[in-house]
Protein backbone atom coordinates (compact mmCIF):
# COMPACT_ATOMS: atom_id res chain seq x y z
CA UNK A 1 0.00 0.00 0.00
CA UNK A 2 1.17 3.53 -1.05
CA UNK A 3 0.65 6.43 0.81
CA UNK A 4 2.02 5.84 4.66
CA UNK A 5 4.87 7.95 4.11
CA UNK A 6 4.91 11.84 4.98
CA UNK A 7 7.12 14.42 4.95
CA UNK A 8 10.89 15.18 2.70
CA UNK A 9 13.38 15.56 5.85
CA UNK A 10 11.22 14.98 8.99
CA UNK A 11 9.48 11.91 7.47
CA UNK A 12 7.22 9.57 9.03
CA UNK A 13 6.02 6.12 7.79
CA UNK A 14 2.68 4.87 10.15
CA UNK A 15 1.69 1.28 9.73
CA UNK A 16 -0.56 -1.31 11.84
CA UNK A 17 -4.19 -2.17 11.77
CA UNK A 18 -6.98 -1.39 14.42
CA UNK A 19 -7.66 -5.15 15.07
CA UNK A 20 -3.83 -5.79 14.19
CA UNK A 21 -1.40 -7.05 16.52
CA UNK A 22 0.21 -3.61 17.00
CA UNK A 23 0.45 -0.27 15.97
CA UNK A 24 3.43 2.26 15.29
CA UNK A 25 5.18 4.26 13.56
CA UNK A 26 9.18 4.97 12.44
CA UNK A 27 10.54 8.23 12.25
CA UNK A 28 13.53 9.45 9.94
CA UNK A 29 15.67 12.61 9.59
CA UNK A 30 15.04 13.77 13.75
CA UNK A 31 18.18 15.02 14.54
CA UNK A 32 20.72 13.10 16.84
CA UNK A 33 20.87 15.18 21.05
CA UNK A 34 17.43 15.56 21.25
CA UNK A 35 16.16 14.36 24.87
CA UNK A 36 13.65 11.88 24.57
CA UNK A 37 12.13 9.46 26.36
CA UNK A 38 8.95 7.30 26.38
CA UNK A 39 7.23 9.81 28.65
CA UNK A 40 7.85 12.49 26.63
CA UNK A 41 5.85 10.73 23.52
CA UNK A 42 3.23 8.99 26.43
CA UNK A 43 1.22 12.07 27.63
CA UNK A 44 0.36 12.68 23.69
CA UNK A 45 -1.05 9.17 23.55
CA UNK A 46 -2.85 9.56 26.54
CA UNK A 47 -4.95 12.44 25.00
CA UNK A 48 -5.68 10.36 21.97
CA UNK A 49 -6.89 7.04 23.59
CA UNK A 50 -10.25 5.63 24.21
CA UNK A 51 -12.22 4.97 27.09
CA UNK A 52 -11.39 7.89 28.94
CA UNK A 53 -15.15 9.85 28.99
CA UNK A 54 -19.17 8.76 28.04
CA UNK A 55 -18.55 10.53 24.66
CA UNK A 56 -15.95 8.09 23.56
CA UNK A 57 -16.03 4.90 22.56
CA UNK A 58 -16.03 2.34 25.63
CA UNK A 59 -12.43 0.49 24.02
CA UNK A 60 -10.05 0.64 26.64
CA UNK A 61 -6.58 0.57 25.17
CA UNK A 62 -3.34 1.65 26.79
CA UNK A 63 -1.77 2.79 24.15
CA UNK A 64 1.69 2.15 26.12
CA UNK A 65 4.28 2.99 23.67
CA UNK A 66 7.87 1.64 22.94
CA UNK A 67 10.76 2.94 22.14
CA UNK A 68 12.24 0.42 19.94
CA UNK A 69 15.44 2.23 18.29
CA UNK A 70 16.99 5.93 17.21
CA UNK A 71 17.82 6.50 21.42
CA UNK A 72 20.71 6.13 23.37
CA UNK A 73 20.89 7.00 27.00
CA UNK A 74 17.97 9.29 26.53
CA UNK A 75 18.96 11.42 23.15
CA UNK A 76 18.11 10.64 19.86
CA UNK A 77 21.15 9.67 17.61
CA UNK A 78 20.19 10.57 14.43
CA UNK A 79 18.80 7.09 13.32
CA UNK A 80 15.66 5.81 12.60
CA UNK A 81 13.01 6.24 15.77
CA UNK A 82 10.58 3.27 15.62
CA UNK A 83 7.87 3.12 17.53
CA UNK A 84 5.33 0.22 18.44
CA UNK A 85 1.83 0.57 20.49
CA UNK A 86 0.22 -2.43 20.90
CA UNK A 87 -3.09 -3.40 20.49
CA UNK A 88 -4.69 -5.09 23.64
CA UNK A 89 -8.47 -4.90 23.28
CA UNK A 90 -9.39 -6.15 19.95
CA UNK A 91 -13.03 -7.58 19.53
CA UNK A 92 -12.88 -8.65 16.15
CA UNK A 93 -16.13 -10.94 16.81
CA UNK A 94 -18.18 -7.57 16.65
CA UNK A 95 -17.61 -6.73 13.16
CA UNK A 96 -17.92 -10.58 11.72
CA UNK A 97 -21.24 -9.61 9.75
CA UNK A 98 -20.08 -6.80 8.32
CA UNK A 99 -17.90 -8.86 6.47
CA UNK A 100 -20.47 -9.09 3.73
CA UNK A 101 -21.96 -5.73 3.47
CA UNK A 102 -20.71 -2.00 3.25
CA UNK A 103 -21.55 0.13 5.77
CA UNK A 104 -22.54 3.93 4.83
CA UNK A 105 -19.81 6.89 5.84
CA UNK A 106 -17.35 4.25 5.92
CA UNK A 107 -14.34 2.88 3.36
CA UNK A 108 -15.31 -0.60 3.00
CA UNK A 109 -16.61 0.17 -0.57
CA UNK A 110 -13.75 1.71 -1.42
CA UNK A 111 -11.25 -0.58 0.37
CA UNK A 112 -12.90 -3.08 -2.01
CA UNK A 113 -12.91 -1.68 -4.78
CA UNK A 114 -9.25 -0.54 -4.92
CA UNK A 115 -7.59 -4.31 -3.24
CA UNK A 116 -10.70 -6.83 -4.02
CA UNK A 117 -10.82 -7.41 -0.13
CA UNK A 118 -10.32 -5.63 2.73
CA UNK A 119 -9.34 -6.00 6.67
CA UNK A 120 -13.24 -5.43 7.99
CA UNK A 121 -12.27 -6.05 11.62
CA UNK A 122 -12.37 -2.56 13.10
CA UNK A 123 -11.96 -0.71 9.83
CA UNK A 124 -8.65 -2.13 9.09
CA UNK A 125 -5.78 0.32 7.76
CA UNK A 126 -8.70 2.52 7.22
CA UNK A 127 -9.65 2.40 11.21
CA UNK A 128 -9.04 5.86 13.17
CA UNK A 129 -6.54 3.72 15.52
CA UNK A 130 -4.44 4.48 12.32
CA UNK A 131 -3.88 7.91 14.17
CA UNK A 132 -1.76 6.23 17.02
CA UNK A 133 1.43 6.51 15.21
CA UNK A 134 0.75 10.07 13.91
CA UNK A 135 0.52 11.19 17.24
CA UNK A 136 3.42 9.74 18.36
CA UNK A 137 5.84 11.22 15.74
CA UNK A 138 3.69 14.44 16.30
CA UNK A 139 5.33 14.14 19.90
CA UNK A 140 8.02 14.12 18.93
CA UNK A 141 7.97 17.17 16.20
CA UNK A 142 6.10 19.29 18.87
CA UNK A 143 9.16 18.81 21.11
CA UNK A 144 11.51 19.60 18.65
CA UNK A 145 9.26 22.83 17.38
CA UNK A 146 9.59 24.17 21.17
CA UNK A 147 13.01 23.96 21.22
CA UNK A 148 12.91 26.82 18.59
CA UNK A 149 10.49 28.41 20.15
CA UNK A 150 7.48 27.18 18.70
CA UNK A 151 4.44 25.95 19.97
CA UNK A 152 1.28 24.23 18.20
CA UNK A 153 -1.68 24.29 20.36
CA UNK A 154 -5.19 22.63 19.11
CA UNK A 155 -8.76 22.31 20.57
CA UNK A 156 -12.08 21.89 19.72
CA UNK A 157 -13.95 24.95 18.48
CA UNK A 158 -17.41 23.35 17.99
CA UNK A 159 -19.54 20.17 18.30
CA UNK A 160 -22.32 20.01 16.09
CA UNK A 161 -24.53 23.35 16.97
CA UNK A 162 -22.56 24.33 20.12
CA UNK A 163 -19.51 26.49 19.55
CA UNK A 164 -17.14 28.32 22.56
CA UNK A 165 -17.21 31.48 23.34
CA UNK A 166 -14.00 34.07 23.21
CA UNK A 167 -15.13 35.75 26.48
CA UNK A 168 -14.78 31.94 28.03
CA UNK A 169 -11.33 31.13 26.77
CA UNK A 170 -9.43 29.07 28.98
CA UNK A 171 -6.48 27.69 27.41
CA UNK A 172 -6.07 24.96 30.76
CA UNK A 173 -9.42 23.46 29.94
CA UNK A 174 -8.57 21.89 26.86
CA UNK A 175 -6.85 19.13 28.90
CA UNK A 176 -9.35 19.14 31.35
CA UNK A 177 -12.96 18.61 29.17
CA UNK A 178 -14.26 15.99 28.05
CA UNK A 179 -14.63 17.70 24.59
CA UNK A 180 -11.57 18.98 24.68
CA UNK A 181 -12.68 22.45 24.30
CA UNK A 182 -11.31 25.79 25.80
CA UNK A 183 -14.65 26.61 27.60
CA UNK A 184 -16.35 25.00 30.56
CA UNK A 185 -19.56 26.02 29.76
CA UNK A 186 -19.76 25.43 26.02
CA UNK A 187 -18.06 21.82 27.35
CA UNK A 188 -21.28 21.37 29.36
CA UNK A 189 -23.49 22.14 26.80
CA UNK A 190 -21.81 20.28 23.98
CA UNK A 191 -21.76 17.04 26.22
CA UNK A 192 -25.67 17.44 26.86
CA UNK A 193 -25.79 17.48 22.94
CA UNK A 194 -23.81 14.61 22.49
CA UNK A 195 -25.97 12.42 25.39
CA UNK A 196 -29.07 13.29 23.24
CA UNK A 197 -27.58 12.19 19.98
CA UNK A 198 -26.11 8.71 21.85
CA UNK A 199 -29.98 8.33 22.93
CA UNK A 200 -31.42 8.73 19.21
CA UNK A 201 -28.77 6.00 18.38
CA UNK A 202 -26.65 9.03 16.17
CA UNK A 203 -23.55 11.16 16.10
CA UNK A 204 -22.42 14.40 15.24
CA UNK A 205 -19.34 16.57 13.72
CA UNK A 206 -17.80 19.74 14.58
CA UNK A 207 -14.60 22.27 14.31
CA UNK A 208 -11.01 21.30 15.45
CA UNK A 209 -9.15 24.72 15.80
CA UNK A 210 -5.32 25.44 15.95
CA UNK A 211 -3.08 27.88 16.87
CA UNK A 212 0.79 28.14 16.15
CA UNK A 213 2.56 30.89 17.53
CA UNK A 214 6.23 31.76 17.25
CA UNK A 215 6.62 30.53 13.57
CA UNK A 216 8.96 33.16 11.74
CA UNK A 217 8.54 34.47 8.44
CA UNK A 218 9.89 32.61 5.25
CA UNK A 219 8.90 29.07 6.57
CA UNK A 220 7.21 27.44 3.05
CA UNK A 221 7.58 27.77 -0.54
CA UNK A 222 5.79 30.19 -3.39
CA UNK A 223 4.25 27.49 -5.48
CA UNK A 224 3.24 23.28 -5.05
CA UNK A 225 5.43 23.55 -1.87
CA UNK A 226 3.37 26.26 -0.21
CA UNK A 227 2.86 25.80 3.62
CA UNK A 228 -1.08 25.92 3.42
CA UNK A 229 -1.15 23.41 0.96
CA UNK A 230 1.00 20.80 2.60
CA UNK A 231 -0.99 21.86 5.97
CA UNK A 232 -4.09 20.88 4.11
CA UNK A 233 -3.35 17.98 2.62
CA UNK A 234 -1.75 16.80 6.44
CA UNK A 235 -5.00 17.85 8.09
CA UNK A 236 -7.09 16.23 4.85
CA UNK A 237 -5.10 12.75 5.60
CA UNK A 238 -7.11 12.58 9.14
CA UNK A 239 -9.83 9.93 8.28
CA UNK A 240 -12.92 11.94 9.50
CA UNK A 241 -11.54 15.68 8.36
CA UNK A 242 -14.00 17.10 4.74
CA UNK A 243 -13.09 20.46 4.85
CA UNK A 244 -9.48 22.92 6.19
CA UNK A 245 -9.39 26.35 6.83
CA UNK A 246 -6.62 29.05 6.92
CA UNK A 247 -7.40 32.21 8.62
CA UNK A 248 -10.55 33.72 7.32
CA UNK A 249 -11.31 30.48 5.52
CA UNK A 250 -14.14 30.40 3.69
CA UNK A 251 -15.80 34.00 4.94
CA UNK A 252 -12.74 35.33 2.30
CA UNK A 253 -15.38 34.35 -0.70
CA UNK A 254 -17.79 36.68 1.00
CA UNK A 255 -15.83 39.84 1.81
CA UNK A 256 -13.92 42.28 -0.12
CA UNK A 257 -10.18 43.49 -0.41
CA UNK A 258 -10.44 46.12 1.51
CA UNK A 259 -11.13 44.47 4.76
CA UNK A 260 -9.80 41.02 4.13
CA UNK A 261 -6.24 42.63 3.42
CA UNK A 262 -3.68 42.86 6.73
CA UNK A 263 -1.96 46.12 6.56
CA UNK A 264 1.63 46.10 7.78
CA UNK A 265 3.08 48.32 10.33
CA UNK A 266 6.74 48.47 11.83
CA UNK A 267 6.93 48.16 15.61
CA UNK A 268 10.82 48.16 17.59
CA UNK A 269 12.17 47.05 13.97
CA UNK A 270 9.46 44.24 13.80
CA UNK A 271 7.49 43.59 10.89
CA UNK A 272 3.66 43.20 12.30
CA UNK A 273 0.55 43.36 10.67
CA UNK A 274 -2.87 45.20 12.39
CA UNK A 275 -5.31 42.25 11.68
CA UNK A 276 -4.75 38.57 10.33
CA UNK A 277 -7.53 37.76 8.28
CA UNK A 278 -4.48 35.64 5.89
CA UNK A 279 -3.79 33.10 9.17
CA UNK A 280 -0.28 33.69 9.34
CA UNK A 281 0.73 32.86 5.23
CA UNK A 282 0.67 34.86 2.61
CA UNK A 283 2.02 33.21 -1.20
CA UNK A 284 2.35 29.99 0.55
CA UNK A 285 5.06 31.55 3.23
CA UNK A 286 4.75 32.52 6.69
CA UNK A 287 4.27 35.87 7.43
CA UNK A 288 5.42 35.73 11.23
CA UNK A 289 1.46 36.29 12.71
CA UNK A 290 0.01 33.43 14.12
CA UNK A 291 -0.52 30.75 12.35
CA UNK A 292 -4.41 30.00 12.65
CA UNK A 293 -6.22 26.66 11.00
CA UNK A 294 -9.14 24.97 11.16
CA UNK A 295 -10.67 21.06 10.37
CA UNK A 296 -14.29 20.02 10.24
CA UNK A 297 -14.68 16.72 10.98
CA UNK A 298 -17.40 14.87 9.83
CA UNK A 299 -20.33 12.68 12.09
CA UNK A 300 -18.75 9.11 13.46
CA UNK A 301 -20.54 6.85 10.19
CA UNK A 302 -20.78 3.89 13.12
CA UNK A 303 -23.94 4.56 14.32
CA UNK A 304 -26.34 2.28 15.91
CA UNK A 305 -29.89 3.27 14.32
CA UNK A 306 -31.21 1.44 11.03
CA UNK A 307 -29.26 2.34 8.03
CA UNK A 308 -29.77 1.44 4.66
CA UNK A 309 -27.03 -0.18 2.38
CA UNK A 310 -26.38 -3.13 -0.15
CA UNK A 311 -24.18 -6.33 0.31
CA UNK A 312 -21.19 -7.17 -1.78
CA UNK A 313 -24.01 -9.61 -4.21
CA UNK A 314 -25.34 -5.98 -4.80
CA UNK A 315 -28.38 -6.60 -3.13
CA UNK A 316 -30.29 -3.87 -1.51
CA UNK A 317 -30.43 -4.38 2.79
CA UNK A 318 -31.09 -2.62 6.15
CA UNK A 319 -28.39 -2.98 9.04
CA UNK A 320 -27.98 -1.75 12.74
CA UNK A 321 -24.02 -1.73 13.07
CA UNK A 322 -22.29 -3.19 16.79
CA UNK A 323 -19.52 -2.60 18.19
CA UNK A 324 -17.85 0.28 20.31
CA UNK A 325 -18.21 4.08 18.56
CA UNK A 326 -17.43 7.09 19.37
CA UNK A 327 -20.23 9.47 19.28
CA UNK A 328 -17.94 12.13 18.08
CA UNK A 329 -14.49 11.86 16.66
CA UNK A 330 -13.70 15.38 17.18
CA UNK A 331 -12.30 15.51 21.16
CA UNK A 332 -9.63 12.31 19.96
CA UNK A 333 -8.71 14.14 17.06
CA UNK A 334 -7.88 17.44 18.87
CA UNK A 335 -3.98 16.48 19.39
CA UNK A 336 -4.18 14.34 15.66
CA UNK A 337 -4.83 17.92 14.28
CA UNK A 338 -2.05 18.80 16.50
CA UNK A 339 0.23 16.23 15.78
CA UNK A 340 -0.11 16.52 12.08
CA UNK A 341 0.55 20.17 12.08
CA UNK A 342 3.55 19.98 14.13
CA UNK A 343 5.26 17.35 11.42
CA UNK A 344 4.47 19.46 8.61
CA UNK A 345 5.68 22.77 10.28
CA UNK A 346 8.79 20.64 11.25
CA UNK A 347 9.41 19.55 7.98
CA UNK A 348 9.17 22.90 6.30
CA UNK A 349 11.62 24.80 8.90
CA UNK A 350 14.19 21.99 8.57
CA UNK A 351 13.67 22.45 4.51
CA UNK A 352 14.01 26.07 4.74
CA UNK A 353 17.69 25.34 5.84
CA UNK A 354 18.80 25.11 2.28
CA UNK A 355 16.68 29.05 1.58
CA UNK A 356 19.81 31.16 1.07
CA UNK A 357 23.12 30.54 0.45
CA UNK A 358 23.92 32.78 3.74
CA UNK A 359 22.18 29.80 5.67
CA UNK A 360 24.82 27.47 4.47
CA UNK A 361 27.97 29.89 4.75
CA UNK A 362 26.98 30.78 8.73
CA UNK A 363 26.61 27.10 9.55
CA UNK A 364 29.91 25.58 7.46
CA UNK A 365 32.03 28.62 6.48
CA UNK A 366 35.19 28.58 9.09
CA UNK A 367 35.82 31.43 11.49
Amino acid sequence: MAGSTIGTLFKITTWGESHGKALGVVIDGCPAGLSLCEEDIQIYLNRRKPGQSSISTPRKESDQVEILSGVFEGKTTGTPISLLIPNTSQKSSDYSEIASYYRPGHADYTFDAKYGFRDYTGGGRSSGRETAGRVAAGAIALKLLKELGISVTAYTKSIGPVSIHEDHFDLDAIYTTATCMPDQDADSRATAYLKDCMQKKDSCGGVIECLVKGLPAGIGDPVFEKLDANLAKAIMSIGAVKAVEIGDGIRVSSTVGSENNDAFYCSGGAVLKKTNHAGGILGGISDGADLILRAHVKPTPSIFSQQDTINKSGENIQIEIKGRHDPVIVPRAVVVVEAMTALTLLDACMLNMTARVSYLKDFYQKP
